[in-house]
């Protein structure tokens, strides 16, 4: 994995501009460090809808918090009330006998904007303020070394489930069973024109027959047989975790080579067995849903690996020091005694910290091409030289340390130890995360009690009958345009005497389009996610935001897709600004390249054809988001949801009108 530079530390000065102020800095280094209850002990877990929030770039800002321990810091350091009453003098002197020494903290303005300068006279908490101001600089601007984007799931329904009381209860849920009663009305006229003409409600159905009369079974096996492919990642990373194989070695490698070639086998069988086109949606889509669900796990246990390892190296380093008797002199001068630092921070003069530029992976466990104080411990107790008691204090405090924040990295989310790295390397962890409503891994989730079997019986006839909607709209009014498109194709007619027809066959399916649209993802993220969440009991199911309400493409980007949105944002986003270096801008215009790029691989299984009309249509995105934050345009919401209502109406029927065309 590769790692970005860490926040500037200049002598003793911080750079806090990413925090809100020195104090809520402080309260979020102190509790970073004490908070975390014991990783034996047994919590269970509980919504907390205001432990962060997302921005426009989707990096997560964490929100200070006024939690007990804080205020237990500074009472600590208050002097006692006097009091009348009887033993009210003992009282004090026994408190004030057993309360810790204070320690006095300096934090004053340096003079630059969001740079901060503070001095403690005890090196050990001066060590501890450093280490926790940095890291929670480091998690605010995104900068984490190595460690990949961190979500948080919540418990939460979707917006359009009964079970979301603020839904039911919303001024426009008339507009909502509205909508149904018209497609109810469709396709009873539907149905009635059928039975005029062909003598059934059920037409000629087609669609239906391509459906299930060619290699129904074929396409079901091979389905089967793509979802048992994903468990190469886990019988990969049971190697590395038995010390096979190294991630940050061949790991990676094999994992990237496989998805490779698993993706591309998938999208050649479609081609081979020549299916129609229900088969190849269906095939298609899957196969790159179980492509982001392999890359997630692997990934991300790819990471866990490396710090399991480190962490294992500095426990051993560790035991060797314990095992050090210590010497009245020592000759060893590198690291310094004085140093109380973590890696890639060391003591300046004057008890000062300064910033260490590391040039290695922060999680890497070859200690000697390190540069850091961590490696130079290490390298100090391998080489077996006499230590004297303030060093052996010194080197153990560093460690001891390090290990802490190792763990705390190996824990994630998690409550307990029993699903820590690698104790969830287990198949059963590895199905259950294959069956999760959710492309992004993480240790644990928030889950329900119970499953409601009612619940999920009500979301599978929706889903089953919205299916049927589509297939009904598509055999009535989109199969009938295709057909006779295709027709004049095959029949030698030019390009020039086509494009005569292109306006009226846009205009024939503008508003089936809309729906089919509407429908489709309406059936995958209310009602087939809701059902598969359900038995899963998996609890966040926000798998959208209210994307009809968006007014640029960015803003419909995340939140019509939240599932796809957080993957991109983890494994797309913010690991090509980790890996490749990329700036923001650069970073997002690679996301959306890579988005458009799958977007056209799927038109060219679809149409068997190159044309770019989806890959040109999904990039000029950028510029209508860029478009949509300019001056003329901030304050005007409801234009900018005019310009977007616009390109999603009549965005599917041009873009299918140019493949069936050209």
């Amino acid at each position: 994995m590769s790692t970005d530079d860490r926040p500037e530390l200049k002598g003793s000065k911080t750079d806090l501009s990413s925090l809100t102020n020195g104090r809520s800095a402080i309260s979020h280094a102190l509790q970073g460090l004490c908070d975390r209850p014991p990783l034996g002990t047994e919590d269970s877990w509980t919504q907390d809808g205001s432990s962060g929030t997302t921005d426009v770039d989707g990096a997560s800002q964490l929100k200070p918090q006024s939690g007990e321990q804080t205020g237990d810091v500074q009472s600590r350091s208050t002097t006692a009330i006097s009091s009348d009453d009887n033993g009210s003098e003992k009282l004090k002197r026994k408190k004030h006998e057993q309360r810790r020494e204070s320690i006095h903290v300096v934090l004053e303005p340096s003079g630059k904007n969001g740079e901060y300068t503070f001095t403690a006279k005890d090196p050990v908490f001066q060590e501890i303020l450093q280490f926790g101001l940095q890291r929670e600089a480091e998690k605010l601007n995104g900068k984490s070394r190595g460690k990949p984007r961190d979500l948080v799931f919540t418990q939460q329904f979707t917006t359009f489930d009964r079970q979301n009381t603020s839904a039911a209860h919303s001024p426009f849920h008339g507009f909502f069973t509205l909508f149904w009663i018209a497609m109810a009305l469709l396709l009873g006229r539907i149905a009635a024109g059928n039975y005029r003409t062909k003598g059934s409600v059920f037409g000629d159905a087609e669609i239906l027959h391509l459906m299930v009369d060619k290699d129904l079974f074929v396409m079901l096996t091979t389905d089967v047989s793509m979802c048992a492919a994903t468990s190469f990642g886990f019988f990969l990373h049971k190697a590395i975790a038995n010390d096979y194989l190294t991630w940050n070695g061949s790991g990676w490698i094999i994992q990237s080579g496989w998805q490779v070639f698993y993706t591309c086998t998938i999208i050649w069988v479609t081609f081979w067995r020549d299916w129609p086109w229900t088969h190849t949606v269906f095939i298609v889509l899957h196969v790159f849903v179980l492509l982001m669900k392999q890359h997630a796990y692997s990934f991300y246990n790819g990471y866990l690996s490396c710090v399991y390892k480190r962490r294992n190296l500095l426990q051993q380093k560790l035991r060797q020091l314990e095992g050090i008797k210590a010497q009245e002199a020592s000759s060893i001068t590198s690291p310094r005694a004085g140093t109380h630092a973590v890696t890639g921070i060391d003591n300046a003069d004057n008890g000062n910290l300064t910033r260490q530029r590391s040039i290695r992976p922060k999680y890497s466990t070859n200690l000697s091409k390190e540069e850091s104080e961590i490696a130079s411990v290490g390298q100090a107790i391998e080489a077996d030289e006499p230590l004297d008691a303030e060093q052996i204090q010194a080197f153990h405090r560093v460690l001891n340390t390090e290990i802490t924040i190792l763990n705390e990295e190996l824990r994630g989310k998690c409550t307990t130890t029993d699903n820590v790295y690698p104790n969830n390397l287990t198949l059963y962890n590895f199905v259950e995360w294959a069956c999760l409503p959710t492309l992004v891994y993480d240790l644990e989730y928030p889950r329900q009690e119970r499953v409601n079997w009612w619940y999920v019986a009500e979301k599978s006839a929706a889903t089953l009958g919205v299916i049927w909607i589509m297939i009904i709209i598509s055999q009535a009014y989109i199969y009938p345009v295709v057909v006779e498109t295709v027709r004049q194709k095959e029949a030698g007619i030019s390009l020039d005497e086509r494009f005569k027809e292109f306006p009226w066959l846009v205009s024939d399916m503008l508003f089936p389009m809309l729906l089919e649209q509407l429908l489709s993802w309406y059936v995958i993220w209310e009602c087939l996610l809701n059902v598969i969440a359900e038995i899963t009991r998996f609890a966040d199911r926000g798998f959208y935001g209210a994307w009809w309400n968006s007014v640029s493409f960015d803003q419909y980007a995340r939140d019509w897709n939240r599932p796809v949105h957080n993957f991109l944002l983890r494994h797309v986003y913010h690991s090509s600004i980790s890996f490749f270096h990329l700036s923001k801008m650069q970073a997002t215009f690679f996301t959306f390249l890579l988005s458009a790029i799958i977007h056209e691989v799927l038109m060219f299984c679809l149409f068997k054809k190159v044309r770019g009309y989806l890959f040109t249509f999904q990039l000029t995105q950028l510029p209508l988001a860029a478009f949509s934050k300019t001056k003329f345009m901030k304050g005007r919401d409801t234009l900018g949801n005019v310009v977007f209502w616009f390109g999603l109406f009549i965005g599917p029927s041009v873009i299918t009108s140019l493949y069936l065309i050209v």
